[in-house]
């Protein structure tokens, strides 16, 4: 029996990992072997920015992979914790009845919900406009350099 609000806090929290992709489909999961990929590169970026700057132009690619990856798997969370019970059941307790208890909503997985919006957009926010940022300066720097 998978249980809804397990999953929704897995997503949110170890989603990146893809705990949760393990917790609903078993490890033979492709998608969740691929998870750790662009947050591992995510975070070679955030090391790249501490040891060589923020003029580091291969940081400014890395970086949104971290935070589009965590903003995806907060919405991932936020899916989970609003699907119907009946839904729930159906996709991943096929032998269980259709208000069976795992699927459930409680207070618990509210707060995963309300939690996953609130950090999942404002990485979301924060990721484009670091990239944007990052993006227009670089032109302006190329700019500079044609004009001189």
């Amino acid at each position: 029996m998978k249980n809804k609000t397990l999953a929704t806090w897995l997503a949110f929290l170890g989603g990146p990992l893809g705990l949760h992709r393990f917790y609903l489909f078993g490890f033979g999961d492709m998608l969740g072997w691929l998870l750790p990929v662009p947050t591992a590169l995510g975070v070679y970026g955030l090391q790249r920015v501490q040891q060589w700057g923020q003029d580091d132009q291969l940081s400014w690619l890395l970086i949104p992979l971290l935070g589009f990856t965590i903003a995806g798997c907060a919405l991932c969370a936020i899916v989970y914790g609003l699907m119907a019970p009946e839904k729930w059941n159906a996709r991943f307790n096929q032998t269980a009845a259709a208000d069976a208890a795992p699927g459930r909503t409680n207070w618990f997985t509210v707060f995963a919900v309300a939690l996953s919006l609130l950090v999942g957009t404002a990485v979301l926010m924060a990721s484009i406009a670091f990239s944007l940022q990052r993006y227009y300066e670089y032109q302006i720097e190329e700019a500079r350099k044609i004009s001189q």
